[in-house]
């Protein structure tokens, strides 16, 4: 039986090299795995255009990579705004997707301002995140604050901090390309809301989230479930953000229900 292909999307602001990635790592095992650097990401084609940064020009050139390595279909798995991705995806391109697992996404922008997402004001941790933001963004830090807050901020997102360095103890790569996250933020996040477009898809989908995710809430994850009519929910109870690191046993046993689907 041939092994299916499978496109993963991290964070579709991210950036990959040889070392690969935590989150596609989780796949290797069972599909013959493409992590793909998008336009401005590592040696990946400059944009002409801004728009060709926005989701809907990215699946395209998806669908045209897709096409080039003479697949049929394949499947795509995301997490984040990978995750999001994969539902811009689906909506346009559904002949194209055998199967589609999205976890810790949103279909709205509303986790921006959710009480439980650390981006949110009301948030406890956001005055801080905000400060770790400036520091990340100003020329004056050096790479030792930079990596020290990008770890703060990490943690902010795990359910269990003190097993971050168990977490991340091996190499990987994904650093954000800043050029992406900005035309996210500033470009196409204000206006960002897909969910009446969700019953388009016809991909069967997998949807996941750890229950204390605090980017994107279980909320918005139980929204894209009941949106998508083919679609399964699967939520990580000692959880936040990354359930593929945090639960890695159960994770795998929600792959082998993504393997087996038709």
């Amino acid at each position: 039986m041939p092994i299916p292909t499978l496109l993963v999307c991290h964070k579709h602001y991210s950036e990959f090299n040889e070392r690969g990635n935590y989150f596609a790592d989780m796949f290797v095992d069972s599909f013959n795995v493409f992590l793909v650097n998008l336009k401005e990401a590592g040696s990946s084609s400059k944009v002409k255009e801004r728009d060709e940064l926005s989701m809907v020009e990215t699946v395209d050139d998806l669908e045209a990579i897709r096409e080039a390595l003479g697949f049929e279909h394949w499947s795509f798995a995301g997490h984040s705004t990978g995750g999001m991705l994969g539902l811009v995806y689906a909506i346009k391109h559904s002949d194209s997707l055998k199967r589609l697992l999205v976890g810790g996404a949103s279909a709205t922008n509303n986790y921006m301002e959710h009480k439980d997402s650390i981006y949110c004001h009301e948030n406890p941790n956001n005055k801080r995140l905000r400060e770790i933001f400036s520091i990340l963004n100003s020329s004056e830090s050096t790479r030792e604050e930079r990596i020290q807050v990008n770890r703060e901020w990490i943690e902010m997102s795990l359910y269990d901090p003190s097993r971050f360095d168990e977490y991340f103890s091996k190499p990987s790569s994904g650093k954000v390309v800043q050029k992406r996250l900005d035309y996210y933020s500033y470009k196409e996040l204000p206006t960002y809301d897909i969910r009446e477009d969700l019953a388009k898809i016809q991909t069967t989908t997998l949807v996941y989230c750890g229950k204390y995710d605090s980017q994107c809430p279980l909320v918005y994850s139980e929204e894209i479930y009941k949106l998508i009519s083919d679609s399964k929910l699967y939520v990580f109870e000692r959880s936040n953000h990354t359930p593929y690191l945090e639960e890695k046993e159960k994770f795998n046993e929600m792959l082998k229900d993504f393997v087996n689907l038709i």
